[in-house]
């Protein structure tokens, strides 16, 4: 299973790249494997002021439904156009082309309360 060391991850999965004042968030490969093949991505919290851990989209795969969680507090700036037609891609490339949003930080100090590689290594293996 692979799990960035550059990255910060949630208990519920996501995982959050900071790039200056804004970050990119996903879904783990972890999370991934457990829904098995995605087949529908539905974000419409564009735009929109979110705190931690709200509901900022689903993730629909072939046997489940799941909510997705803002990881930290921010403003949805973008989301990721290929999903719409290409939602498989969360499972090929979790960490790079499957990325599901782009936000702008509200507090960068939420970003350190965040799991290490090393703590979702191990909250993996509890």
């Amino acid at each position: 299973m692979n799990i960035p060391e550059n990255l910060k991850y949630t208990k519920d999965h996501e995982w959050i790249r900071v790039e200056g004042g804004d970050a990119i968030v996903g879904i783990t490969d972890y999370a991934q494997g457990e829904l098995g093949d995605i087949v529908f991505i539905e974000i419409e919290t564009e735009g929109e002021e979110l705190a931690k851990e709200e509901v900022f989209g689903t993730i629909e795969a072939v046997k489940t439904v799941s909510d997705m969680f803002m990881p930290i507090g921010g403003e949805v700036l973008e989301v990721n156009a290929k999903l719409e037609e290409s939602p498989e891609v969360v499972n090929k490339d979790p960490y790079g082309d499957g990325w599901l949003i782009k936000i702008k930080l509200a507090d960068m100090a939420e970003v350190e309360e965040l799991l290490d590689a090393a703590a979702y290594k191990a909250l993996l293996e509890a």
